[in-house]
């Protein structure tokens, strides 16, 4: 597999379409990382590492509205390995007029686009969701 990201988005989104209340995929810290940023931002309701056997699992709850729409309407990989997307403290993009957010991977680690903004930090443009 070339962008294990990529592939987490893919799971996220199909499962959302078909209403799964959670999904398991391998571990690993960049993936866990994306993960605990979304649940920090509200996208997502949980996300933990799973023991199995040698080899850990990465178990993440989706979240749904009461009328059991989804909370991720649109989720998009930005940067891919063959083409990376570097933004500078400067050029940090608003996402959907602010409703929606970016994240970045910087020197801070993972954060959102708001949290790079206010920290002033640039770095790898990594998705976009609303």
């Amino acid at each position: 597999m070339t962008d294990p990201i990529a592939d987490m988005l893919t799971r996220i989104r199909n499962s959302s379409a078909v209403r799964k209340s959670e999904i398991v995929l391998p571990y690993s810290n960049l993936k866990f990382e994306v993960a605990r940023v979304l649940v920090d931002e509200n996208y997502l309701s949980k996300v933990e590492k799973v023991e199995d056997g040698n080899k850990p699992k990465l178990k993440i709850v989706l979240k749904y509205r009461s009328n059991g729409k989804p909370y991720i309407k649109h989720i998009k990989r930005l940067s891919s390995p063959s083409k990376r997307v570097y933004v500078s403290k400067e050029t940090i993009p608003y996402v959907l007029n602010g409703y929606g957010i970016a994240l970045i991977s910087s020197s801070q680690g993972i954060v959102s686009n708001k949290i790079a903004r206010k920290t002033k930090v640039g770095g790898e443009l990594l998705l976009e969701i609303w």
